[in-house]
């Protein structure tokens, strides 16, 4: 069994990867660090972890744990995912690993130098949602696919909530814009060469509440906004000249809305659905993440790939700033 450590008490952790970590087939949590022990107690005793730690140091220099799931502010990813991989533990790191493609490479180096896992946490690329979608659009299904469309937006205007809070990494598109950038990359294959974008900022906060984006790749253009501002929405559209694939619930799947996608004909008259019910897509994250570290040949997420999704937020940012199209990369 895997023997996961959770470097902090954060919220997504307690609620979605913990009892995913948890629940996993090869793995099990052994131990939770906080910088404050109550809570690291508190959370451990909730469920049922036999190791708190009252500071991150402390964890990874012990030997009660193999890997390391670490959720802290995106501030403090790039740090503690060098530190725990240092420390010779494996790490999976909460996206977006970094604010920045170049602040990677430390994390490459600290990877490679350790010779263990480090893995950014795109959880939708174990969905097999996500892996159908993928297959779809390699077999012709759609035919040749010209555009893909997609939304990710929610309402939070909580002034001490990280996502609002630039100095920890806050904003719309280090938050969910990753999402749609790393679904199309991943289902098609295939990379932006260059982008436009508009950006509308918080006053009050500083951060990215709104993008909108367009991005042109190989053969098709992907178009999408982000808003931490409006109203919940989340879908992803693949369109061809003989059909498209609507993805109902493209992120955050069984929480939104039901597993399922649907592939439409070219003249709209027939739809073949496909659900993925009961699927737990942090699971089979924690499950993949945990083989690879131990040896077997698994896909997982790699640093290149993280490297790479970067680069498009990046330019992103760079491209609202001026007229017209940027480069990526």
């Amino acid at each position: 069994m895997f023997r996961w450590g959770v470097l902090s008490t954060a919220k997504i952790g307690r609620d979605h990867v913990i009892p995913a970590l948890q629940d996993a087939k090869n793995g099990v949590v052994t131990a939770i660090a906080s910088r404050d022990l109550a809570k690291a107690r508190a959370l451990a005793g909730r469920f049922g972890v036999p190791h708190a730690f009252g500071s991150y140091e402390e964890m990874l220099a012990s030997d009660v744990i193999d890997g390391v799931y670490i959720p802290l502010p995106t501030s403090e990813h790039v740090e503690w995912a060098i530190k725990a991989a240092d420390a010779g533990k494996h790490v999976l790191v909460e996206k977006p690993l970094a604010l920045k493609a170049e602040d990677i490479a430390p994390v490459i180096a600290a990877r490679d130098r350790n010779k263990v896992l480090v893995s950014e946490a795109f959880m939708v690329t174990y969905h097999p949602q996500w892996l159908k979608v993928r297959e779809l659009i390699a077999e012709g299904a759609v035919g040749r696919l010209r555009h893909v469309q997609g939304a990710f937006s929610y309402y939070n205007v909580d002034a001490s909530n990280m996502r609002n809070r630039p100095e920890l990494g806050g904003g719309g598109l280090p938050d969910i814009g990753v999402y749609p950038t790393v679904a199309t990359r991943f289902s098609t294959g295939k990379e932006p060469g260059r982008l436009q974008a508009t950006i509308e900022r918080d006053p009050k906060f500083g951060t990215d509440i709104y993008a909108c984006v367009k991005a042109e790749f190989d053969g098709f253009d992907l178009t999408f906004y982000c808003a931490t501002q409006m109203a919940a929405r989340q879908v992803m559209v693949f369109h061809g000249d003989e059909g498209f694939i609507e993805v109902h619930a493209p992120f955050n799947a069984g929480l939104y809305d039901h597993h399922r996608i649907e592939l439409h004909n070219q003249n709209h008259t027939e739809a073949t659905v496909f659900r993925f019910p009961d699927t737990r897509q942090y699971r089979l994250e924690a499950e993949s993440f945990a083989r690879a570290a131990q040896g077997e040949k698994v896909p997982v997420f790699t640093l290149e790939e993280s490297v790479r999704n970067q680069k498009v937020i990046d330019a992103i940012y760079r491209a609202s700033t001026v007229e017209g199209w940027v480069p990526v990369g």
